[in-house]
């Protein structure tokens, strides 16, 4: 049985981390994206148990007790958690995860799995992501200014990963992504489970 694959993608807010995840799920048909638990109240437009579990304080809270989480942080107020059962199924079921977190997160990640793939994103300036905070739309100026202030502090763990994409272009950085995904999937340890036999037939 092949082993799944986790990938960990992390960017500070105002990345375009999650308009490059969904593209390169289109890109990338075998690779899922899970499903992390939040606090946070629902945008427009997202809808529970697709973009997130939408959990009160309290679930979260119980959750965090039962050990539930691979990784949980505090982002800006809200919490935010992936299920350690969940990754841990489709993994051993031969898919590919795909974990849309924060560096926190990440760092949570690599103590349980080792086997992951970091990949961080960063903006090309810090004029680019001032303007994509503030053409969202949908948050106060004080979020926005926070968020700001918060975005320099997380691009600095940007060394703690495997890979980095800078994204200025975006379909040059969804190539890159694309790129990284195809690769790591050819390494040794993945084509071996994968054709296992074949290798057999050749060498015996």
């Amino acid at each position: 049985m092949t082993i799944g694959q986790l990938y960990v993608l992390a960017a500070a807010s105002g990345t375009g981390k999650t308009s490059l995840v969904k593209a390169l799920l289109a890109q990338v048909p075998d690779l899922n994206v899970s499903v992390s638990h939040t606090t946070r109240q629902s945008r427009p437009g997202e809808v529970n148990g697709q973009h997130y579990h939408f959990v009160s304080p309290e679930q979260f809270a119980a959750m965090v007790t039962a050990n539930a989480f691979i990784e949980h942080a505090e982002v800006f107020g809200n919490s935010y958690g992936t299920s350690f059962a969940a990754v841990q199924s489709a993994l051993a079921a031969g898919q590919n995860v795909l974990l849309e977190i924060d560096w926190q997160g990440a760092e949570q990640v690599r103590r349980n799995f080792k086997q992951a793939l970091g990949i961080f994103i960063l903006p090309p300036s810090r004029a680019a992501l001032a303007e994509r905070l503030t053409g969202r739309g949908q948050d106060s100026k004080e979020v926005i200014a926070e968020r700001l202030a918060g975005a320099v502090s997380e691009m600095r763990h940007y060394s703690e990963f495997d890979y980095l994409v800078i994204n200025d272009d975006f379909n040059v950085a969804l190539s890159e992504l694309v790129a990284i995904v195809r690769a790591s999937g050819c390494t040794i340890d993945q084509q071996t489970q994968r054709h296992q036999a074949l290798i057999t037939a050749l060498l015996s």
